[in-house]
């Protein structure tokens, strides 16, 4: 999959997403440093912005850190549902990042919450079996394969990671929603991720799907879903909304979240999603203007 196809996808599912509430200056500036003196409270995304793949975008760790030294409070925000916590900071310590273990916030902190507050499902699990999955130790899980008689069974679907899906799986799932219409929850709304070498495909492109070829409607955690901002600003506290920003590569994921939940948005249009290709055609196409365009992080 491409930028151009995913950006299609996105617009195709515009009535899945909260609508645009305003529109920003789209003011063009080099990278995050320039909007400093206007800015507190920096919101990272992570694939795009701190990273592409496994591998650090080049200069970003020190930007990050002169912007922490300043006395600017910056904390990730991604939607990273697939990996668990301590993985996370341990990829991010690797790349030369510092941050609090409190200040890196991802949907799957936002769907840990929805499960808590759900009624005690068994759970039908996309994730990854060779990742760490304690956190889920309290729920009713069992992973999804290739065996119809587990979709049939389950109480209720849970999509986290789609790194091992198939055709196949979503094939069951499809046909298990059909037969029998049940709740879906869906930890990562991103539709692809930027990748060393293209996209890889998100739990967020099989939501969207299935609610396509089953009619039924997935609750989604993360971005641009006002849960995952809701996490963030408790573990921010007193601050200013004004002077916080949403930083990220994403129009509809990003862009549209952060102003939906009352901040200052900038989109990174030289790396991650938009990398090689001009914004402004889609920043029209989608009506979705952020308050500053970024040539890099």
């Amino acid at each position: 999959m491409n930028a151009d196809q995913a950006f299609s996808i996105y617009e195709g599912v515009r009535h899945r997403l909260p609508p645009v509430v305003r529109s920003g200056a789209c003011l063009r500036v080099p990278d995050l440093d320039a909007i400093a003196d206007d800015v507190d409270v920096f919101l990272l995304d992570a694939f795009g912005v701190l990273n592409i793949g496994e591998n650090a975008i080049a200069g970003v760790p020190e930007r990050v850190a002169g912007l922490q030294a300043a006395g600017k409070r910056v904390l990730v925000v991604s939607n990273a549902a697939g990996y668990p916590h301590t993985t996370l900071m341990e990829k991010y310590t690797r790349l030369g990042y510092n941050f609090d273990t409190d200040d890196v916030i991802t949907s799957r902190h936002a769907t840990l919450a929805g499960l808590a507050a759900a009624p005690a499902y068994k759970w039908g699990l996309m994730a990854t079996p060779e990742f760490e999955h304690r956190d889920l130790d309290p729920f009713d899980t069992v992973y999804l394969a290739e065996d119809p008689a587990v979709y049939a069974t389950v109480d209720a679907f849970l999509l986290l990671g789609s790194a091992k899906w198939t055709p196949e799986r979503q094939a069951l799932l499809v046909a298990a929603i059909r037969a029998r219409p049940r709740p879906v929850f869906v930890g990562n709304p991103d539709i692809v991720a930027p990748r060393d070498v293209g996209f890889s495909v998100e739990p967020g492109s099989f939501a969207h799907a299935l609610a396509d070829a089953t009619g039924i409607a997935p609750v989604f955690f993360g971005k641009p879903f006002g849960n995952i901002f809701d996490i963030a600003f408790a573990r921010l506290g007193e601050f200013d909304l004004a002077r916080t920003v949403m930083v990220g590569d994403s129009l509809h994921t990003d862009i549209l979240g952060g102003q939906a939940a009352g901040i200052k948005t900038a989109l990174v249009a030289g790396y991650g999603f938009f990398a090689g290709h001009d914004v402004t055609a889609p920043i029209a196409a989608a009506g979705i203007r952020p308050d500053y365009i970024l040539d890099c992080p």
